[in-house]
Formats: structure tokens, C-alpha cells, sequence
């Protein structure tokens, strides 16, 4: 990782996998062409957890113990952290220019990138329980009707678990200072 300064842990990894919408997998096909996919996952400890239809170019790239890279962002925003009167004195003094281009014209953010090996699930069991996964991380609030709508549609749907090797992380973020919290520095606790 190039900028060490924003490098988070482990940890921080694992919550940004958490928060994220979607991951994007990306591997390269039995063609040799890459292949990159955004996918619904979720996580069980060092297991990641997607389905797919049972056929097409993701269902024939994925190979069982096959190198995947996963990459995870959330936490997006533009901070505002110079309301517009001080933008303006900052034009008038001529100070404008290092403040504009660092924390004016930036984006903040939170990733994460797995690297590991997908397997296919072929356990019916095994499908079920990470089935239940993605939908409780997803729909939690429609659980109730699962084992209904999972019923006889278990043999139409392809279940992958990805064994993660290696978890990187990164951070943007700027605090109340607006300095950007970097080496994994916190907000001081208010007492």
C-alpha cells in the first residue's frame, strides 16, 4: 500500500466489508480476460458469502480454489469543512490554494481489498445457512418468509464462499480539526 499513513487494521477491514453495499470480485476468466462483478456479499468471520444463477461467463470463470480479489467502499462523502464565508477570506488573503486542494476538493472514504479462494457450495445445507446470511444481511426485516421462498429453489441458485487469505485497509477521514486523521488516529473522546 502506497499511502501507509491511511493503512487501518485488520479489524476496521472487516466493519468496511460490514458497511458496504456491494463488493466488487474480480478474478481472471477461463479466457484469460478479467472478469469483475459487483455482488450482494456477506460475512461469516474469514468467509465470504455470495450466490449467482448456476450458469454464465461469473458461474464459468469461478473456479473452485481459484485466486479472487474482492474490493469493498463505504463511508463515502465530501466533507464540508470550510463553510463559504471562510472559502471567501481564504480567496481574499491569497490562502485559498492549500486549503482548496487538499480538503476542499477531496473525498472522503473507507475500503477494504480481500484477497482468497472462492469455493462453490454444494451442500444443501451448507447453501441454506449462507443463504440465510446474505438475506439477513440484506432483508432483515423479511426473514420471516425464507424457508418459504427458499422452499424447492435451492437447486436454481449457485452458492460461492470465498476463504479470505489477506485483508487490506484504508482510511480518508478528516476530524473536527480538519486535519485528516492519518495512522490510524481517533477523535479525542469528549468527557
Amino acid at each position: 500500500m502506497r499511502r501507509k499513513d491511511r493503512e487501518m487494521d485488520e479489524g476496521f477491514g472487516f466493519a468496511v466489508i460490514d458497511r458496504a453495499d456491494f463488493g466488487v470480485l474480480s478474478l481472471v476468466g477461463a479466457n484469460g480476460e478479467l472478469v469483475s462483478v459487483p455482488l450482494s456479499i456477506a460475512r461469516d468471520g474469514r468467509r465470504l458469502y455470495f450466490h449467482s444463477a448456476t450458469k454464465g461467463e461469473k458461474v464459468e470463470a469461478l473456479q473452485d480454489g481459484g485466486q479472487v480479489r474482492v474490493v469493498f467502499v463505504s463511508d463515502v462523502r465530501v466533507p464540508d469543512l470550510y463553510p463559504a464565508e471562510e472559502l471567501e477570506l481564504l480567496l481574499q488573503n491569497g490562502d485559498a490554494a492549500s486549503a482548496l486542494g487538499s480538503k476542499v476538493f477531496t473525498t472522503e472514504f473507507a475500503s477494504a481489498i480481500v484477497q482468497g479462494r472462492v469455493f462453490r457450495e454444494y451442500d444443501d445445507a451448507d447453501k441454506k445457512e449462507a443463504l440465510r446470511l446474505i438475506c439477513q444481511r440484506f432483508v432483515p426485516a423479511r426473514m420471516a418468509y425464507f424457508d418459504l421462498v427458499l422452499g424447492d429453489n435451492l437447486d436454481f441458485v449457485a452458492v460461492y464462499r470465498i476463504e479470505i487469505d489477506c485483508i487490506t485497509a484504508k482510511r480518508k477521514k478528516h476530524g473536527s480539526d480538519r486535519e485528516e486523521l492519518k495512522f490510524q488516529r481517533t477523535e479525542p473522546q469528549v468527557d
